[in-house]
């Protein structure tokens, strides 16, 4: 199925969604590869139209264009996912990913170049490998500041001594849950890439995910996040979504991709 209220057909769109169901590293309770799946399906049940912004979601220009299937080398499948990225943003497309495990989120920042990478995530993800890895969902923000200047970290609340060191050098931004409500962008001109890890809300509120963290931020915090970065983005995704539950994760990070595409229209 597409995602309700997007196309099939790629003719005069504005977005172009890909569903990347990668499930290779998740390192406790795997499933991510549903995720795509999951979100497109619990967001069968949501209004057209956002009283927030005025628009109806059916004429923002959404196009689906399916999953795009892993291979057995992750490096391998991480080229094939950008260069298709690339091929929607060459066309002027904003790239919406759907995961899949948090590692496909390296694709996107490769291929769309950002200044800034904005997370929000339960983990620092800074990492330079995990249990032998280079891929590991674990090493994403590490693998993103190659790419981009600077990473804003909202939400994160765990990680290795080692990680919280590399955080506090100057590239790096962590904002903890507790201040998540508080935060705006500065970002002065810079092109930002913006990333949701499900997990980056507490596990009360989207207990289907690969590492659920206590103590996270709430959904209406992770939405104005979103409402925020949205119109200084470049491309967006929503990922780390597994089977795990009665589909309150995919229930939120549909939402939040909606309100991506609502607030980046309108900005």
């Amino acid at each position: 199925m597409t995602f309700p209220g997007a196309v099939a057909d790629r003719e005069g769109v504005a977005y172009a969604l890909v569903g990347a169901p990668l499930d290779a590293s998740t390192s406790f309770r795997p499933g991510a590869r549903f995720g795509p799946r999951r979100v497109r399906d619990f967001a069968e049940q949501f209004d057209d139209y956002d009283h927030h912004t005025g628009r109806q979601f059916t004429d923002l220009g959404v196009y689906d264009h399916g999953d795009i299937g892993p291979s057995a080398d992750t490096a391998e499948y991480l080229t094939f996912l950008k260069s298709a990225i690339s091929e929607f943003a060459g066309d002027d497309l904003v790239p919406l990913l759907v995961g899949g495990e948090h590692t496909v989120s390296v694709a996107a920042v490769r291929a769309l170049d950002p200044d800034v990478f904005v997370c929000a995530d339960a983990h620092l993800d800074l990492r330079e490998q995990y249990a032998g890895d280079d891929y590991s969902h674990a090493t994403v923000t590490h693998h993103a500041l190659s790419v981009a200047d600077r990473a804003v970290v909202l939400g994160a609340r765990t990680g290795s001594e080692r990680e919280w060191d590399r955080a506090g050098e100057g590239d790096v931004t962590v904002v903890p849950p507790e201040d998540v409500a508080d935060w705006t962008p500065d970002f002065d001109g810079e092109r930002a890439y913006l990333s949701v890890d499900i997990d980056a809300a507490d596990p009360g509120f989207a207990p289907g995910t690969g590492t659920p963290e206590p103590f996270g931020v709430a959904p209406r915090e992770l939405r104005d996040v979103v409402r925020a970065v949205a119109p200084h983005a470049v491309g967006f995704d929503v990922v780390e979504v597994n089977d795990r539950d009665d589909g309150q994760a995919a229930t939120l990070a549909a939402k939040l991709l909606r309100a991506f595409v609502f607030a980046h229209a309108d900005g």
